[in-house]
């Protein structure tokens, strides 16, 4: 048979057109182009986690690796012991009850379960409620169910806080799914039990289940611990929290993470998953259950690092001028741009001029112009050295 003289096209779903723009992609190569040319840049831009995985939680995946019982399929939904001790946790940690079969799901990282639960729940039509600036990959799921998203606006003035009360009444009447993320990435804002509350009594009013994201839950500064949705009176009645080891341990590359709370939820994305994968490897299992249920001084002791971070950066950051509220939580940074300049036009000054990366707010949402985010992922010397570049662009009067 010869060929023929017409090319062989590939034709996509129309839903890989509809996907948003991965932004990290850009920002990645925009800094590794810097580093080829031989610059040393210093990246604050992204959220990936600086330290090693604690050596007592790396001795035991070692040991589990050698278990012949691990080398074969793990139960789809993960195995019961690492259900437990993730439910041991959180009555631990903010004396919350969970079901651990019932009302707990192992996922491949917090980002699985976030871009899941959006196919779980949504039809084309349906619309989500998004906070802006918030994690782009929120929408990377909502896009994937062919639904639609509200915006709901985090203010300076409003404590980074959605105003519910400013909602459409049109986007209300076809929401079904809603993200909330405290501590919150991109500002570094905390939420009070009081907005759980409120949040519980809206999602009951209009019927829209609420998925919390706690990646940051056990990064609270000034003595202040940041409170689970799920600690919130009703709370398991109308949603469900996502939490992850990639922050509190340091197992970004692990992609360990957990759905916790309303059952009929858990069980829809357990059955998505089933059609998905066999669950995580049983040594990694093994290594994150010894993580939830050993000593938690290691946690302490990261987020002691990051707290001392912060506060070296905001010194820092006060003597060349550049003045902003200090972070409450999470490991980022959320600063006000200089006059004359937009996010982008900041973050590419800082590269090209001081090769320093930062994190345009535009990349996480239209409210987010007018900051740029910094993350607390590199020694206090190097955080210190990257303001001082900054300094010698006299940005700030």
């Amino acid at each position: 048979m010869s060929p023929t003289t017409s090319p062989f096209t590939i034709q996509p779903a129309e839903r890989m057109n509809g996907l948003p723009t991965q932004f990290f992609a850009t920002l990645v190569r925009k800094a590794n182009e810097q580093i080829a040319a031989g610059h040393d840049v210093i990246n604050l831009g992204q959220g990936n986690p600086d330290r090693p995985t604690p050596p007592h939680i790396v001795s035991s995946i070692q040991e589990a690796a050698a278990n012949p019982l691990y080398h074969k399929y793990p139960p789809f939904s993960g195995f019961p012991f690492l259900k437990q001790a993730i439910a041991q946790r959180y009555k631990e940690d903010h004396n919350v009850d969970l079901d651990p079969e019932t009302e707990v799901a192992i996922l491949f990282g917090g980002k699985t379960g976030l871009i899941e639960i959006a196919q779980c729940l949504l039809n084309p039509g349906d619309v989500c409620l998004v906070p802006d600036p918030g994690y782009p990959d929120y929408w990377s799921g909502v896009a994937l169910a062919g639904a639609e998203m509200a915006f709901m606006p985090l203010r300076e003035e409003n404590n980074f806080l959605p105003d519910y009360s400013q909602l459409k009444e049109s986007d209300l009447n076809r929401a079904k799914l809603m993200f909330i993320n405290y501590p919150n990435n991109p500002t570094g804002a905390t939420a009070p039990a009081s907005f759980y509350e409120e949040t519980v009594e809206f999602a009951h009013k209009h019927g829209v289940v609420v998925a919390s994201d706690f990646a940051y839950g056990a990064i609270g500064f000034d003595g202040q611990k940041p409170v689970s949705f799920l600690q919130t009176p009703g709370a398991k009645e109308v949603g469900i929290e996502f939490y992850t080891l990639s922050k509190t341990y340091n197992m970004a590359g692990w992609r360990v993470g957990f759905a916790l709370g309303n059952r009929e939820v858990i069980r829809l994305i357990n059955l998505m998953q089933d059609h998905y994968y066999c669950s995580l490897f049983g040594g990694i299992q093994v290594a994150a259950a010894t993580a939830l249920t050993a000593s938690q001084d290691c946690v302490t002791e990261l987020r002691d690092v990051y707290e001392s971070r912060r506060n070296a950066l905001y010194a820092a950051l006060t003597s060349i001028g550049w003045h902003a509220r200090p972070s409450q939580g999470s490991f980022f940074s959320w600063l006000p741009v200089p006059k004359g300049h937009t996010s982008q036009s900041l973050a590419d000054l800082l590269l090209q001029e001081a090769k320093v990366v930062v994190a345009p707010g535009v990349g996480f949402g239209t409210h987010g112009e007018g900051y740029v985010r910094l993350g607390l992922l590199s020694s206090e010397e190097r955080l210190a050295e990257a303001v001082q570049r900054i300094g010698k662009l006299n940005l700030f009067g």
